[in-house]
């Protein structure tokens, strides 16, 4: 089953193919995504790496957690669904609250 990583703090110029690119050299990548902004189509200095081996992910982890990439020191992690993140402490879910 393929495991679903977590990277953070990504330089704005990094790509799917440069992303896809740096994790390879850790096995099989299924996908490779930065998060864009919808309507200006920039990135929003994350994105998701799906590799299709554990043992793969837990050592891209090991390696990649911290090191500088493009320029910028990232984050990767095992990225979790939204369930299991925990939410804020007002609940703000981008709507507005009234008082």
């Amino acid at each position: 089953m393929a495991t679903k990583l977590f990277i953070g703090k990504l330089s704005f110029t990094t790509t799917d193919q440069s992303l896809k690119t740096l994790f390879a050299g850790f096995g099989k990548v299924v996908s490779a995504q930065v998060a864009t902004d919808r309507d200006t189509q920039k990135s929003k200095g994350f994105g998701f790496v799906e590799m299709e081996d554990q043992i793969d992910a837990d050592k891209a982890i090991a390696a990649l957690n911290g090191n500088v990439f493009e320029g910028r020191e990232i984050v990767v992690n095992i990225a979790r669904s939204k369930e299991d993140r925990p939410r804020g402490q007002n609940n703000f879910r981008g709507g507005f609250q009234r008082r």
